[in-house]
């Protein structure tokens, strides 16, 4: 359905314990440059329209409605020249911006 890799999941542990946050959000907004964009947030609420995917203790919380969007991809995190950040690799995106934060179907 939706899968995050290791070093997603290191990066989610990381931040998490910092901010004291039990949870990682994924959700998607219309916008960005592509049409719609990856909202990431650190929470401590589940939602009633929340799917609770659980990656070893790390719970990652997507609506339903955002889940449509995601079903399939995967959550990276990348370090690189340019800084580090939370990537999607969205099999059902037709286009995506050079960051990867915005995409298109």
């Amino acid at each position: 359905m939706f899968d995050v890799s290791k070093s997603a999941l290191k990066r989610i542990k990381e931040v998490s314990l910092k901010n004291n946050k039990n949870y990682f959000r994924i959700s998607v907004d219309g916008g960005g440059c592509q049409g719609f964009s990856y909202k990431f947030d650190f929470d401590n609420t589940i939602n009633d329209d929340d799917n609770v995917l659980d990656f070893e203790s790390i719970k990652v919380l997507i609506d339903k409605t955002s889940l449509e969007f995601v079903k399939g991809s995967e959550l990276d995190f990348v370090q690189d020249m340019i800084g580090s950040y939370f990537k999607v690799s969205n099999p059902k995106a037709k286009s995506t911006c050079g960051c990867g934060t915005s995409f298109s179907l």
